[in-house]
């Protein structure tokens, strides 16, 4: 029923129960999730995991594993993609883009800014859409695809305005919504959800981040020793956030956000019943 079109089952902190985390949201009715990669030494381990588990994937750096990566993890990048043309499960490029939320120098954002640019050459010649992290950077972002187009793709974790929101829907990019909206406080964004056209939205976790507000721990909890991992089966969960502010039914939101993942990543339908 449920597509979670972002989420890193393959981070560590899955590594002790990822099946059941895995059992757990097939149970609550996600149907299919996407994982992306976030650094190079990652791609073989994710596509295992995505091939053993029946999901789909995409390949890329994330802007912020860029300051560890080598300039050569970009060819790796390449040759992976090649090898993996075939592969029904490689569905997009990412997790790429622009943080300019975290700290860092000048030098840092221009190896940011190169990544990215680098990235997109790639996606265009595999043909493939993109899976964007536009943290604080929406602007640059814009700027980069209008130079470097691609096969549209999702913004992930979409926090932008309604006129970066149509400039990303000309480009023809769906925008990403999760646990974020679940928050009262977040007006802007649930505006967002709220008035956005409907063939604009996709739904995800990001999961073990971005929880929704029913599994949020402040800051003295989490000193104390309380967690807050985010998992896919909190999908429905969201969605029901996305149905009440758009006075949508379940059953509408599931097929509405279903077919726009499907638009934004064709290769996944093949790996639907």
């Amino acid at each position: 029923m449920w597509i979670d079109s972002h989420c890193h089952l393959d981070a560590p902190e899955f590594d002790a129960d990822r099946v059941a985390v895995l059992d757990a949201a097939r149970a609550a009715g996600v149907v299919q999730m996407v994982l992306p990669a976030v650094a190079a030494p990652h791609f073989p381990v994710l596509q295992e995991l995505a091939r053993t588990q029946g999901l789909a994937y995409a390949l890329g750096i994330h802007p912020l594993f860029v300051a560890e990566a080598r300039d050569e993890d970009l060819r790796r990048l390449q040759q992976a993609l090649e090898d993996a043309a075939d592969d029904p499960r490689l569905v997009a490029v990412g997790e790429l883009g622009l943080d300019h939320f975290v700290p860092a120098s000048a030098q840092e954002r221009e190896r940011q800014h190169a990544f990215l640019l680098a990235q997109l050459r790639l996606a265009q010649a595999a043909g493939l859409p993109v899976i964007l992290h536009t943290r604080r950077a929406l602007d640059a972002v814009l700027a980069a695809l209008r130079r470097h187009p691609v096969p549209g793709g999702i913004a992930h974790a979409f926090n932008g305005s309604a006129q970066q929101a149509a400039q990303l829907l000309a480009l023809g990019f769906k925008l990403g919504f999760g646990g974020a909206m679940s928050f009262e406080r977040a007006l802007h964004l649930r505006e967002l959800a709220r008035t956005l056209p409907a063939e604009s939205l996709v739904l995800e976790t990001d999961a073990p981040d971005i929880p929704p507000q029913w599994l949020y721990r402040s800051a003295a909890e989490r000193a104390a020793g309380a967690r807050s991992r985010n998992t896919p089966a909190e999908l429905p969960r969201i969605a029901a956030v996305l149905a009440a502010l758009r006075g949508w039914t379940l059953e509408e939101t599931a097929q509405r956000t279903r077919a726009n993942t499907l638009a934004a990543l064709p290769r996944l339908r093949s790996l639907l019943g």
